[in-house]
């Protein structure tokens, strides 16, 4: 292993990344993707805010004021919306360490709520799912998911490996972007029937 003067050694004990974060590296895959499509001009797709209440503020000056302490003010909906080839598109990334399947607990109520919202009003619903432990991403559509949601009511709590592959769009990884999930959206939209 070589060292660089600027770059610190990590014990493996240093590189176990907290549950809370564990969406982060994907998260920043798809901010990569969304500002190469927008550098591009194929789509406009952002990452949505996450609606915070600051209580304190320290201004040791005002180029460094720093958050001391704040709150959520409500549960934010999805990660992501925009447009693209006229439509609007509203989904979520998530990202899940198991081999076999995906935790329906992952998704919240309200934004399972927020999806059904969005479909319904005729806009494009659905999740960007990562299977970290086979490197495979998949987009679900959420007419796709929704019966998987309703078996979660009173049978098994996740959808396996087999059921994302057969009912969600694989994104095969690339260069540039790496995950160009248009293209799975692109496929999503050709079994339409008026696309």
């Amino acid at each position: 292993m070589i060292n660089y003067p600027t770059k610190k050694t990590v014990s493996k004990k240093e590189k176990k990344v907290s549950v809370k974060n564990r969406g982060m590296r994907f998260e920043k895959l798809i901010d990569e993707a969304n500002a190469f499509y927008l550098s591009m001009d194929k789509a406009v797709i952002h990452k949505k805010p996450t609606p915070i209440q600051t209580v304190q503020v320290d201004y040791p000056s005002r180029s460094k004021a720093k958050i001391k302490e704040a709150y959520y003010k409500t549960p934010s909906t999805t990660d992501y919306n925009g447009v693209y080839q006229g439509r609007y598109l509203d989904f979520d990334v998530k990202e899940t360490r198991s081999r076999t399947s995906f935790p329906l607990k992952n998704i919240h109520e309200h934004q399972i709520e927020h999806l059904q919202r969005i479909e319904a009003h005729g806009g494009y619903a659905f999740l960007l799912i990562h299977l970290a432990a086979v490197d495979t991403t998949y987009l679900m559509p959420y007419s796709e998911l929704r019966p998987f949601l309703k078996r979660s009511k009173t049978g098994r709590k996740s959808m396996t490996l087999d059921e994302i592959m057969e009912t969600g769009y694989a994104i095969k990884e690339g260069y540039r972007p790496r995950i160009d999930y248009l293209k799975a959206v692109d496929a999503w939209f050709g079994t339409m029937k008026n696309g």
